[in-house]
């Protein structure tokens, strides 16, 4: 039989590390808010540009579920930083920079939103298993309406890609 680790005689269990995931996933969607207005206006695509806009709409409601949660819990609603968001955010802002003016920008911009999505998806699906397991049920359903909410916004990112962005960066590509 395998040894196990000694357990960790500090306070930190799985309710202490739920509390740092939701504010990690709190900073990530602010950041995610601040990121939206310019990768809407650096799009070329009016869908692309629009699919930005529908999510940044969206975003402002995971906040205010999010809200919700720490106010569930009795704890003031504060984030703390997240190196993963914010150098999937950076990739984000260097597609803008590098890629403006170039049929490429807005295949560019859906993969960053989606590399987005997908950091998003992974952390409320860890939120939402951790809250069951505390028997949160409450948070649990408003972590669920936000989870669902990502997955779809990722359905539609898909969606734009196959639709003729990606077509239309490849076009490019075969002229040069």
């Amino acid at each position: 039989m395998a040894a196990t680790k000694k357990a960790n005689t500090s306070s930190n269990g799985l309710e202490d590390l739920f509390l740092d995931g939701l504010k990690d996933i709190y900073y990530a969607e602010k950041k995610i808010l601040k990121a939206l207005p310019k990768m809407a206006k650096g799009a070329e695509d009016e869908q692309v540009s629009a699919a930005f806009e529908k999510h940044r709409a969206e975003t402002e409601g995971h906040v205010e579920r999010l809200e919700q949660v720490f106010e569930i819990l009795g704890v003031a609603a504060r984030g703390k930083t997240c190196p993963a968001i914010d150098g999937i955010i950076e990739e984000g802002s260097e597609i803008l920079e590098e890629y403006k003016g170039s049929n490429s920008i807005d295949a560019g911009l859906v993969a960053a939103a989606q590399a987005v999505e997908h950091y998003e998806i992974a952390r409320y699906g860890t939120l939402i298993a951790w809250a069951t397991s505390l028997g949160k049920n409450d948070i649990v359903e408003l972590l669920n309406a936000t989870l669902e909410e990502e997955k779809a916004t990722d359905e539609a990112l898909t969606a734009l890609g196959e639709s003729g962005v990606n077509d239309k960066a490849a076009e490019q590509q075969k002229a040069a």
